[in-house]
């Protein structure tokens, strides 16, 4: 017996590693990704939950092989009757989109309530969002805030952030500006590059905190340090106005035309503004220090 279990296991992983073969000669693998993939393959085809799982993001993604939903939801079905609540969560997340099954809110709802007891704070989150927007539920924003909580509590830093919102605006909770503060600040610990821009508008504005506009920068370079456009922009207009750094006509360049290179055209506007009051000599330095940034992926620019 031992030895048939051992021949099994052997042709499933050759035929994993014919497949993966193949597949990398249509060029649907890529090489960087073979070894991660063929790992993933093998474990999926022997049941394990987290092989099959991982197989179906990178299916979903598009990781090594082309994107492929229908695979992604065939292998997140299997991990997900196994109770895996990753799985559960990002079928859910496919029927209610309808990539490759079908468009299906009511099953999403199953597969996420699935997960949501087993306390899983994306299933948690995914369903306050169905009731933010009503998707598949009588729209509520008190049911969002509700979800939001239980995956904030438990960490979860874009619920964290969402909570931050809803008590700045006020939805489904009292408007309170020193809330969302406590939430945004939370999220942004956790390097959250949304929150940390929320973190330092609150600041700018005096709203939950005192106005400092020093710890507005310091938020708001954070954020710009990820590549989040709107805390470009206000760096931009932070430099120009010399609030919480000394005025600098370069830099103020520099963070616009980051911030106008994603799309943000508030970055554009404060670009072509402030390009006036610049030398030709100041230009081609704010310009040559926006491709260096981008080179260096935005960081200690």
């Amino acid at each position: 017996m031992p030895q048939r279990e051992s021949l099994t296991l052997f042709m499933m992983k050759r035929a994993a590693t014919v497949w993966l073969a193949f597949a990398m000669l249509l060029g649907g693998v890529a090489p960087s990704w073979s070894a991660g993939f063929q790992t993933a393959l093998e474990g999926a085809q022997l049941g394990d939950a987290r092989a099959q799982f991982d197989l179906g993001v990178m299916y979903e993604e598009g990781q090594g092989v082309s994107k492929d939903y229908e695979a992604a939801a065939k292998w997140y079905r299997r991990a997900a009757e196994q109770g895996l609540a990753d799985a559960q969560t990002n079928l859910g997340f496919l029927y209610t989109h309808g990539l490759g099954v079908p468009w299906d809110r009511e099953i999403a709802i199953k597969w996420l309530r699935a997960a949501v007891k087993q306390r899983f704070p994306r299933a948690q989150f995914v369903l306050g969002e169905m009731h933010l927007k009503g998707r598949g539920v009588p729209q509520s924003y008190e049911n969002a805030v509700k979800w939001w909580r239980l995956a904030a509590e438990q960490d979860y830093a874009l619920a964290q952030y969402k909570m931050g919102v809803m008590y700045e605006k006020g939805q489904g909770v009292s408007r309170n500006f020193e809330t969302a503060v406590n939430w945004y600040r939370r999220a942004a610990k956790q390097e959250y590059a949304d929150a940390q821009f929320s973190l330092g508008w609150m600041y700018r504005k005096g709203k939950g905190v005192s106005e400092d506009d020093k710890t507005a920068v310091k938020w708001y370079r954070l954020a710009a340090e990820q590549g989040n456009a709107k805390a470009q922009f206000n760096l931009g207009v932070m430099y120009f106005t010399g609030s919480g750094v000394p005025k600098d006509n370069v830099y103020a360049h520099m963070w616009g035309s980051l911030a106008a290179a994603k799309g943000n055209k508030y970055g554009g506007e404060v670009k072509n503004h402030v390009k006036k009051q610049m030398s030709p000599t100041e230009l081609a330095t704010a310009k040559k220090l926006a491709r260096d940034c981008i080179v260096r992926k935005y960081k200690g620019c």
